[in-house]
């Protein structure tokens, strides 16, 4: 099965009768304006996937190539090569745990140097340095991993609770946040409009809703921007408390805004969506951190949320309302109003937004022609 230029792909985790796998899915768009979905392969992989990030860097040492990390319930981190259809092993392996023999012929598991002792819930590929790779995890710890090498550089521990979602910031890549189940985000390295709340939609059939955004323009953006330096945090240093915004409940999910620089979004598990300034942030870490907007999306937990690449103030939200829990979400790269949906079903699914009077009246200028590559 040939897979074209022109073709989409997508990979989705699943878990089915107690067997996980990742199924690479391809999407095919005529110019008639029919669609195809078929899966391409599966890989199956040794424990339930939680998380997932896409990599193009030389794992193997040559050329660049597809690869997926998983992070799942085991501490580990598999990297998969999805080039290979009959792969059966992970072609590199961050962390995790070894079993050693004692004197007394007893098994005994170690952990391996730098790896985490929890589940991997969160994982982000920083896509400036495309061979760094965050993780979050149920240990506390947000860890920064060099891939080809195959180790951790630096283990952080600003968190007092689990560590649910990670993100590198889009325009300045050394920057990071980290959200928690302690009610945290936090801004690592040095960052930084405000948004507001204009009309919704729901996608019928699902707890997908797609939200409208008018951008309010600050003014002195450098003068804010240097100042951000002074609520940075040292991501080298692990003891270093960093800038913490406190949120309202559990941290599900964390976005950059792809279109500015200074701002973000965190789903959470009260059901709302919340929008902060990084320009508007206070040194005093007891400070109240107000957000800039606040979306209260769904009726629970705000599982996933995406933002459009091509089109300012998209954003995609998911949930576990409705028919059906969702549980990922993502606008393509390469035809931005394609939005795949992966849910408690276990039925991927892909929405054409454009499909929406309301969004193709307000963003179908940013549409673009050229069909998926990737």
């Amino acid at each position: 099965m040939m897979i074209r230029p022109m073709d989409a792909v997508i990979v989705c985790a699943r878990n089915e009768d107690d067997v996980s796998h990742l199924e690479v899915w391809i999407y095919e768009d005529s110019d008639e304006g029919d669609s195809n979905m078929y899966v391409h392969h599966d890989i199956i992989i040794s424990a339930f996937p939680l998380c997932t990030a896409w990599l193009d860097c030389p794992v193997k040492g040559g050329e660049k190539g597809n690869f997926m990390a998983v992070g799942s319930m085991e501490p580990s981190i598999e990297i998969w090569d999805l080039d290979i259809i009959d792969e059966v092993q992970p072609c590199l392996v961050l962390g995790g745990a070894v079993e050693r023999k004692t004197k007394k012929g007893k098994k005994k598991s170690k952990y391996k140097e730098g790896s985490h002792t929890g589940e991997v819930l969160g994982l982000a590929l920083n896509k400036e340095y495309r061979n760094i790779l965050a993780s979050a995890s149920a240990d506390k710890q947000v860890k920064i991993w060099h891939v080809a090498a195959g180790k951790c550089n630096i283990t952080m521990e600003h968190h007092e609770g689990k560590v649910q979602a990670v993100a590198w910031n889009h325009h300045v890549p050394q920057v990071l946040l980290s959200g928690s189940f302690d009610h945290s985000v936090v801004m690592v390295i040095k960052l930084f409009t405000c948004l507001k709340f204009v009309h919704a939609f729901c996608c019928p059939a699902e707890a997908i809703y797609v939200w409208f955004f008018s951008l309010n323009c600050f003014e002195g953006i450098e003068t804010y921007f240097y100042h951000g330096y002074t609520l940075q945090k040292d991501g080298r240093v692990p003891s270093h408390s960093g800038f913490k915004w406190s949120v309202t409940a559990e941290v599900e999910c964390l976005a950059w805004d792809p279109h500015t620089e200074y701002s973000f979004v965190v789903s959470l598990e009260d059901d709302t969506v919340r929008g902060y300034d990084i320009r508007a942030a206070k040194f005093d870490p007891s400070s109240e951190s107000k957000p800039s907007f606040t979306l209260h999306a769904h009726d629970k937990a705000v599982c996933t949320l995406s933002y459009n690449p091509a089109a300012p103030n998209l954003l995609a939200t998911g949930s576990m309302d409705k028919m059906g829990a969702v549980f990922s979400i993502s606008f393509s790269q390469d035809s931005p109003f394609l939005l795949a949906i992966g849910g408690s079903k276990g039925k991927l699914e892909v929405w054409d937004t454009l499909s929406e009077t309301a969004v193709s009246g307000k963003f179908g200028n940013y549409s673009q022609p050229n069909k998926p590559k990737t």
